[in-house]
């Protein structure tokens, strides 16, 4: 009896590794060791349990105590190429090439607002087949050595953004405008935002366990792709915006930090020298003040971006250069003073192949003198707490190519200069396990 009974358990264990394996091909190339925390061929020997937050200290960002510098990208579509069988290698592929070259942190979109694929197909209601596509972004940054910044909604209409939180109000006949800027200050719009906020953070990785406010694979949180209150100049809606949803992610995630995703714009409170900095008069009236919405306690870290073929349309490279340095190194400096000693981040930087007269030679002397930039604060313990490249992409994905998508094996120069960046960045943190790794498997 005994005996039937252990073979009758032993039946009903097979049967469940054989569903167990079925439901995890389903996604494709998920490791299926992850569940014990073992590393994949390449990975960092530190993916364990004991994996550490990192963390800010004044100026600084550190990881196990020791000054953490960002050399990243971006790949704002991971989710997305997630969902469906078809494209998901592209995710694994596109960690496995920014770890090759050291790229310690990647930013991505954690929204997708009732477009295509939609994690949040209407307030509060969510495609668990999406979510569970970011579970496993989740899965394979950590397994290869990398952190995320995941940004949790977007100014512009790409994949819904405020435009369609502010529908959603309308048509639902609770909106108070139908103007997209009520995304700020409509109170229904707001706790539509807030349980997409808490949805979002106690989500439980189906692959891990692990709840995402839990997770240090993730670096930080990103309140939203380049936020912008144009009807209301003096920037006062968005500082009130801004100050409650960062006042309620931390009340759910005091572990993460937490960035706002602007672009770095000197607004009405600002002193004339640093509104000079400005790349023109009309960036004033945005609704932003870099400075104001960096200094809230509950903002850990500031963001810029940086985009001189956009802002100054008229420019020669050497223009462009020069407002390059005046435009990062301004920052950097508010992060030493403005701000009190609070790291700042260029989260977005691109130079587009579409520009009349375009050579690849510019794009690397762009690109070099960002990375000079970050070094140099780096060097002297300063605010600039790294870089992150708008934006790379994997092979064969020409429809999400924007003018400024760079597939690193298609581009042996950029490649170049984004792995000795890395080089650079590593040697300055002495005796962290993460820059030893570094150090040794992609610099020799």
């Amino acid at each position: 009896m005994a005996a039937c009974n252990g073979l009758f358990v032993y039946h009903i264990l097979g049967l469940a590794s054989l569903v167990a394996v079925f439901y995890f091909s389903l996604l494709g190339e998920v490791d299926l060791r992850f569940p014990g925390l073992l590393p994949s061929p390449g990975a960092s020997p530190s993916h364990g349990a004991s994996l550490p937050f990192v963390e800010r200290r004044g100026a600084q960002l550190l990881l196990e105590g020791r000054p953490f510098y960002i050399n990243g990208w971006n790949s704002y579509w991971l989710m997305d190429q997630a969902v469906e069988p078809a494209s998901r290698h592209r995710v694994s592929d596109m960690f496995r090439a920014g770890a090759g070259m050291g790229l310690t942190v990647c930013r991505t979109w954690a929204f997708n607002d009732g477009a295509y694929n939609a994690l949040q197909l209407s307030p509060g209601h969510f495609d668990e087949r999406v979510f569970r596509a970011l579970d496993m972004v989740v899965v394979e940054a950590r397994r290869h050595g990398v952190r995320l910044v995941l940004s949790l909604a977007n100014n512009l209409e790409a994949y819904g953004g405020k435009t369609q939180y502010a529908r959603w109000a309308w048509d639902e006949g609770v909106g108070l405008t139908s103007s997209n800027d009520s995304f700020f200050f409509d109170p229904a719009i707001r706790d539509y935002f807030k349980v997409y906020l808490k949805t979002l953070l106690t989500r439980t990785n189906h692959l891990t366990g692990v709840q995402y406010k839990d997770d240090p694979t993730i670096l930080a949180w990103e309140l939203m792709n380049e936020p912008r209150c144009i009807t209301d100049p003096s920037g006062n809606t968005l500082q009130r915006w801004i100050e409650e949803m960062a006042g309620y992610v931390k009340s759910i995630d005091r572990r993460h930090l937490l960035t706002v995703g602007t672009e770095g714009f000197y607004g009405p409170t600002s002193p004339p020298e640093k509104l000079s900095v400005n790349p023109g008069h009309w960036f004033n009236n945005y609704g932003l003040d870099f400075i104001r919405n960096s200094k809230i306690s509950d903002i850990d870290f500031a963001s810029i971006h940086l985009y001189p073929d956009n802002w100054l349309l008229h420019a020669n490279l050497e223009e462009k250069l020069k407002f390059v340095t005046q435009w990062v190194s301004s920052h950097f400096e508010d992060g030493d003073t403005e701000l009190g000693g609070k790291p700042v981040v260029l989260t977005e930087f691109g130079l587009s192949h579409m520009v009349q007269g375009f050579e690849q030679s510019q794009r690397d002397a762009f690109y070099k003198s960002v990375y000079d930039i970050v070094h140099e604060s780096a060097k002297r313990g300063g605010a600039g707490a790294g870089a992150m490249v708008w934006q790379l992409a994997a092979e064969d994905m020409e429809e999400f190519h924007d003018g400024f998508a760079i597939v690193p094996s298609e581009r042996p120069s950029m490649q170049k200069l984004l792995t000795e960046q890395s080089c650079r960045l590593a040697t300055l943190r002495h005796g962290e396990q993460e820059a030893k790794r570094i150090l040794k498997t992609v610099c020799g």
